[in-house]
């Protein structure tokens, strides 16, 4: 054990370049994904929160039980849009880490939009009166609460990006975790681990549990900054 953590640990010190690919493609996949997902989750989650209609309560509930969707149901639903016999088969985007940045979006979208949906409704509950009063339309409102809660919505996107980097099963159904292109931490250590490789798998996962650490870090710091400098 103490010699496989050894091994581990020289593979991170010489920054070996099999581990920095996979490290770099993880990183490039969830953010893009985190992106994506934070275009379309922050106002959709922002206009549930506001926005007036039948089936509000519905929907809300449908964005919460979609955080806990398994992600391999997520990957089989891409899967089959991307092969050959689903509508975007032409595009020849399958076993690519462009459906692996699909698959993460639609997991990350969900995760966003409802803590978006909470954040924001509960501003509102706030500052209803006085956005009313200025006249402010739907528009307007969505942007100022967005931009009044945006420390609290800074979370939610490392929520998302911690979500979307630990992820394994879409991304080894839809990126097939081809050697040099489409391979990422978390599906490096699955592969590595059943070859016996253990001192790779256990590098990946170093890298992969600092990386959460420093997410939920700098969460809590920001979230502490921000409290005690606005209140």
């Amino acid at each position: 054990m103490s010699e496989t953590f050894g091994d581990a640990l020289s593979l991170l010190g010489r920054l070996d370049p099999a581990v920095l690919g996979i490290v770099w493609l993880s990183f490039k996949v969830s953010l893009t994904a985190v992106c994506i997902g934070a275009a379309i989750g922050l106002p959709l989650g922002a206009w549930v929160a506001v926005a007036e209609f039948p089936g509000r309560s519905v929907l809300a509930v449908l964005l919460n039980g979609m955080m806990g969707v398994p992600s391999v149901i997520v990957g089989v639903i891409v899967y089959l849009l991307l092969s050959r016999s689903g509508p975007f088969g032409p595009m020849g985007l399958l076993y690519s880490p462009a459906a692996m940045v699909v698959a993460q979006t639609l997991l990350v979208v969900p995760l966003v939009a409802a803590l978006t949906r909470q954040i924001v409704e509960d501003a509102w509950r706030e500052y209803a009166i006085e956005l009313r009063s200025l006249r402010f339309n739907m528009r307007q409102c969505i942007s100022t609460l967005l931009y009044d809660c945006r420390f609290s919505l800074v979370v939610a996107l490392l929520a998302g990006l911690g979500r979307a980097m630990s992820e394994v099963g879409a991304v080894m159904i839809v990126g097939g975790n081809i050697e040099g292109f489409t391979r990422v931490m978390t599906t490096a250590i699955a592969l590595e681990t059943a070859k016996g490789d253990l001192s790779l798998s256990l590098a990946l996962g170093i890298v992969l549990i600092s990386v959460v650490l420093v997410l939920n870090g700098g969460a809590y710091t920001l979230r502490y900054w921000a409290m005690r400098r606005y209140g």
